[in-house]
C-alpha cells in the first residue's frame, strides 16, 4: 500500500484516505469481491486513528464502492467487468414513487438583507442587459463554488445561466439536435420528457431499477443522449450506486454518446461529504461527455427561476454556433443577488446547516430502530 496522509494538504485525513482508496478501486487495483485493507493495518501504517479510517470506509460504503460483511470486514462491490449484462430476472424495477419532497427554507432575513445590498451597490446598473450566457459575477461565483464543494473545475466561460431547469432542457435539445434519441429514466420528472418532445426530440423511456437505469435497457437502447438524475431521482428517490455511475460513464464512451446530469438536490446529501457529480468523474479521466445541470429551486426557493448548465470546454464552439445568440432569460437583479449570496458564504452556510440537521435526524431515526 502506497497511501500517504499529508498534514498540510488542505483536506482532512479521512478525505485523503477515501480519495486514494476510491482511486485504487476505480482503476481495478481492488477488483470486485476482494477484501479491502484492514482498518487497523491502515491506521497503524499511516499513523492515524482508527476512527479516521472508519470515517473513510463509511464514505466508501455510502457511495457503493465497498460493503461491510459482519465479522468478515469490508469487500469491494464496485462492478466493472460485467456492465450491461444483468439477466432480466435480476432487474428490480421501481414500481411506485417513494420520494417525498421536503422544504429547505433559506433564511428570509439573509435574503432580504442581501437584496438591499444589491440594490444599493448596483443601482441603475441593474437595468443594464447582462451577457447572453449570464453576468460574469454569477458565473465566476459559481465556478468557485463548484470547485470547492463539488469537485467540478470549470471556468466561468463554461457556465450558462438560464431561467430554471426546464429552459435549460430546451437549450440542450437546440444545441445537440432534435434528430437524436434521448433516453430518460422511467419514472422521472415528467417535464423533462414534455420539454424534449415539445422541442421535437424523440424520447425513449428506460426502466429505473433500485440502483439506477436497468443495465439490460442501457445495452439495448437506441438513445445517444442519456438524461439522468443520479442522486435521488424524482419521483422514485433512487440514487445510482457507484457501480451504476461507472456504467453510465462507460455507456457514454461508445460512439458519440452524451450524459445530461440533472444534479437536483444533491447538495443536501446526508453523507459525510457531498455527492461527487459525474461531470467531475468524467473530467478526472479526460472525458468530455457529460453536461451538468442544476438550479436554485431547492437550495433557495422554488420561486427563484434560475438554473445553470456547465459545458465541457469542447462543447463551447457548438453552443456558440447553435444557441449562443439567445439572450440570458434571468433578470440582472436575481443574478447579482445569487452572486452575492455565494461569494459572501451565506449560500454554503445554509447548505451546511441543512445537511447537519438532516444528519442529526437520520442518526436519531437510526437509533430508534
Amino acid at each position: 500500500m502506497n497511501y500517504r496522509i499529508l498534514p498540510h494538504a488542505g483536506k482532512p485525513a479521512y478525505l485523503q484516505l477515501y480519495e486514494q482508496l476510491r482511486t485504487d478501486i476505480m482503476r481495478g487495483a481492488f477488483p470486485y469481491g476482494q477484501k479491502a485493507p484492514s482498518k487497523r493495518l491502515l491506521a497503524e501504517e499511516l499513523r492515524i486513528s482508527l476512527a479516521t479510517v472508519e470515517h473513510a470506509y463509511a464514505l466508501l460504503c455510502e457511495e457503493g464502492y465497498i460493503e461491510a460483511r459482519q465479522r468478515s470486514g469490508y469487500f469491494v462491490c464496485l462492478e466493472r467487468d460485467d456492465l450491461f449484462s444483468e439477466p432480466a430476472s435480476a432487474i428490480q424495477v421501481v414500481q411506485a414513487p417513494t420520494y417525498v419532497q421536503t422544504a429547505q427554507e433559506f433564511p428570509y432575513s439573509v435574503l432580504s438583507r442581501t437584496m438591499r445590498a444589491v440594490l444599493n451597490e448596483y443601482g441603475k446598473g441593474l437595468l443594464v442587459k447582462t451577457a447572453n450566457s449570464g453576468c460574469i459575477e454569477l458565473r465566476s461565483a459559481l465556478s468557485g463554488y463548484l470547485s470547492r464543494s463539488r469537485g467540478i473545475d470549470a471556468g466561468p466561460e463554461q457556465i450558462i445561466i438560464g431561467s430554471g431547469a426546464e429552459y435549460l432542457y430546451g437549450l440542450v435539445v437546440k444545441m445537440l439536435g432534435r434528430d437524436r434519441i434521448y433516453g430518460l429514466e422511467n419514472p422521472s420528472y415528467a417535464k423533462i420528457r414534455e420539454v424534449y418532445q415539445a422541442e421535437g426530440a424523440t424520447c425513449e423511456m428506460l426502466p429505473l431499477g433500485m440502483n439506477g437505469i436497468s443495465s439490460a435497457a442501457l445495452a439495448q437502447t437506441g438513445a445517444s443522449v442519456l438524461h439522468i438524475t443520479p442522486y435521488r431521482s424524482y419521483p422514485s428517490g433512487v440514487t445510482a450506486t457507484a457501480s451504476k455511475r461507472h456504467e453510465y460513464l462507460q455507456w457514454a464512451l461508445q460512439g458519440s454518446r452524451l450524459l445530461i446530469e440533472d444534479d437536483f438536490e444533491s447538495e443536501f446529501s446526508v453523507s459525510g461529504k457531498p455527492e461527487e457529480p459525474l461531470f467531475a468523474l468524467a473530467a478526472r479521466h479526460s472525458r468530455a461527455n457529460v453536461i451538468y445541470l442544476n438550479t436554485f429551486s431547492r437550495t433557495i426557493s422554488s420561486s427563484l427561476r434560475v438554473g445553470y448548465m456547465v459545458l465541457p470546454e469542447e462543447f463551447l464552439p457548438l453552443y456558440e454556433q447553435k444557441v449562443g445568440f439567445y439572450s440570458c432569460t434571468v433578470p440582472a437583479f436575481e443574478q447579482y443577488l445569487l452572486a452575492k449570496l455565494i461569494s459572501s458564504g451565506d449560500f454554503e452556510r445554509h447548505i451546511n446547516r441543512v445537511r447537519r440537521a438532516a444528519r442529526r435526524q437520520a442518526e436519531q431515526e437510526k437509533s430508534k430502530r
